[in-house]
């Protein structure tokens, strides 16, 4: 059969996952009467309650007797390592592109990867019908961006689709507003080459993804690059300087038709198939026939640039509502986590309670902690920090490109935050309905935890993406939060008769009836130092004092922290608590006097 391999790049939110859905309705591979959920490839729970990609996913539909094989990408640059090692795995990429948004700074992360490696796109302008749409200021934006990148002329004289994801049309005329997908699967049919593999040559195949299965143990995803394999045959896996992992046979092959994996007898080159059978090989080794000595060699992935620490839970609460506490559970779910993102690295710290987490963002490990939290794990996470590296003897840290559209009115406000946190304002252009389009260049450090108050400083309106730039000279300090915590002095269940009267210090974070223990943040004080506060105390009750003359206590409903925000909040010194139920912040040090003797010890 006819056989192309594309893989979907796009900025996050431009409608990817959403046009996959209608290639699949248009290509037959759901049945009329099938109820299938949207963005059907968005298959695990955290990827469906945000609306977001995390994991990249291979599919195929078929259409006049050609197979498109097509993988599905995350948009978001926290899960760029996804992106990385798809590529090696096609011949072609669609780069889809929003008709109001425009090139943003995924777009130009991942196609500045696929062009290095000599793809040719197809640029689909998506979501035509918005009304404030600008197609051809986008076209522009997209050649421009494509000549900035080095692109070559072939390169450069790509296709145009102008379509909707949505309502299931793509054309080549801008300005209809109708039809079907047809134009786009000739166009990958036409545009995008076959498969030019040696299908004679011994077996090799690549591992680009790894996941497991409770039957089948691990599973092995990646294109077959040359010969053939079959069911049962024996392989060996090579590590990147050829030197043999393990031998094994292939014992299930697998190939992607639709959502489903369905067992084939054998594969040949240009597939793209999940293979069982082997124990110890994962992501970049080759597998191959035991004949072959000489490994394919695997992209190079961009290095991570942020760390968290995840330590044991040892807070007094430890162990209530978790399953997995102890450090030898942590240290195995990191270590297969490590296995299968190569975008993670996990070292472990001196006293083996706890371990350093480095990965691309905030989100990133944000989704790795929430992902273990639904498996039963309890956690002590610290603030991330920016992993610095040294050239010359100078001290350098990891810069972004952070580009943000905000409405006019609020762009004040923005840069004068912005400067705050040593970034420097590279351009600003209206971008269209009384937007502004704002970038700036801005050490990663200074973005740690700004997300939520760029947030309130917009009213919720204003849009952030940030992306690896380059890692430059150190910035120096830059100031953190401005106001301290409000900590519990003892150990014991919130009263509302004291936290009626903790209000005016600061904002709180926990309401009444909760259990709380010593150490553990309860708000935050509107003073820039921390307070120590009784937050459990009741009214005493005399026969002059009647019980039921304050019954009128209103307390204002404490502010509830997700988890990004939660760690996005914390100093240095403190940590969150992370339980399957419950987030609670708390100081890294819960006595007072062992406090007192670290922040000497940090002063001196």
């Amino acid at each position: 059969m006819n056989l192309r391999n594309v893989a979907i790049i796009a900025h996050v939110d431009h409608g990817k996952t959403t046009l996959v859905d209608q290639l699949f309705r248009q290509s037959g591979t759901f049945r009329d009467n099938q109820r299938v959920e949207e963005r059907a490839m968005d298959s695990n729970d955290l990827e469906k309650e945000r609306g977001i990609t995390i994991l990249a996913k291979p599919t195929s539909v078929e259409w006049n007797g050609t197979r498109i094989n097509i993988v599905d990408t995350p948009g978001h640059a926290d899960f760029g390592g996804e992106v990385e090692r798809i590529l090696s795995m096609v011949d072609g990429v669609i780069l889809l592109v929003d008709s109001s948004e425009g090139a943003m700074p995924q777009t130009k992360f991942v196609t500045g990867k696929a062009l290095k490696l000599g793809l040719r796109p197809i640029v689909v302008v998506n979501k035509i019908d918005r009304p404030d749409e600008r197609i051809q200021e986008v076209l522009d934006e997209v050649f421009d961006l494509f000549v900035s990148l080095d692109a070559t002329d072939e390169q450069l004289d790509f296709p145009v689709l102008y379509a909707s994801g949505r309502n299931g049309y793509a054309n080549e005329d801008p300005t209809k507003r109708e039809g079907t997908l047809e134009p786009l699967f000739q166009k990958i049919v036409d545009h995008v080459p076959p498969p030019a593999l040696d299908v004679d040559a011994p077996f090799t195949f690549l591992v680009t993804l790894l996941d497991r299965d409770n039957f089948l143990g691990r599973v092995l995803t990646g294109r077959v690059t040359s010969g053939k394999v079959r069911a049962n045959q024996a392989i060996h896996a090579l590590d990147m300087d050829g030197n043999v992992i393990e031998t094994g046979r292939a014992s299930k092959i697998m190939a992607f038709r639709g959502l489903e994996r369905v067992p084939v007898d054998e594969a040949q080159a240009g597939d793209i198939i999940s293979l069982a059978g082997l124990a110890v090989a994962t992501v970049s080794n080759t597998i191959a026939d035991t004949s072959v000595t000489e490994a394919i060699q695997a992209q190079p992935i961009d290095p991570p640039t942020l760390s968290m620490r995840f330590a044991v839970n040892d807070s007094p609460m430890a162990g209530r509502e978790g399953t997995k506490v102890t450090s030898r559970m942590i240290r195995d779910r990191l270590m297969r986590e490590a296995e299968s993102n190569v975008a993670i690295k996990v070292t472990e710290a001196a006293d083996k309670d706890s371990f350093e987490v480095a990965g691309r963002g905030e989100l990133q490990l944000g989704v790795l902690i929430e992902t273990m939290r639904r498996e039963g794990f309890e956690l002590g996470i610290s603030r991330p920090r920016v992993l610095l590296q040294e050239e010359d003897g100078q001290k350098m840290e990891p810069y972004e490109t952070v580009i943000i559209d905000v409405d006019e009115e609020h762009s004040g406000a923005v840069v004068e935050k912005m400067n705050l946190r040593k970034a420097e304002m590279t351009d600003m252009r209206p971008s269209g309905g009384g937007k502004t389009r704002i970038t700036f260049s801005a050490p990663s450090r200074g973005m740690i935890g700004y997300h939520g108050e760029f947030l309130s400083d917009t009213r919720g309106t204003g849009i952030m993406n940030r992306l690896f730039e380059k890692y430059g000279p150190h910035k120096g300090v830059i100031e953190g939060r401005k106001n301290g915590v409000l900590i519990s002095n003892g150990s014991g269940e919130a009263n509302a008769y004291s936290l009626n009267t903790l209000e005016e210090r600061g904002i709180l974070f926990v309401g009444h009836g909760e259990a709380l223990y010593e150490g553990m943040i309860i708000g935050e004080n509107a003073k820039p130092e921390d307070l120590e506060v009784n937050p459990m105390k009741a009214k005493q009750l005399s026969n002059v004092r009647s019980s039921g003359k304050d019954d009128a206590i209103r307390l204002t409903p404490p502010k509830k922290m997700t988890l990004e925000q939660a760690i996005a909040y914390i100093d240095d010194d403190e940590m969150v608590e992370v339980t399957p139920k419950t987030i609670r912040l708390r100081k890294r040090h819960l006595d007072p006097h062992e406090r007192k003797r670290a922040s000497r010890a940090k002063a001196a």
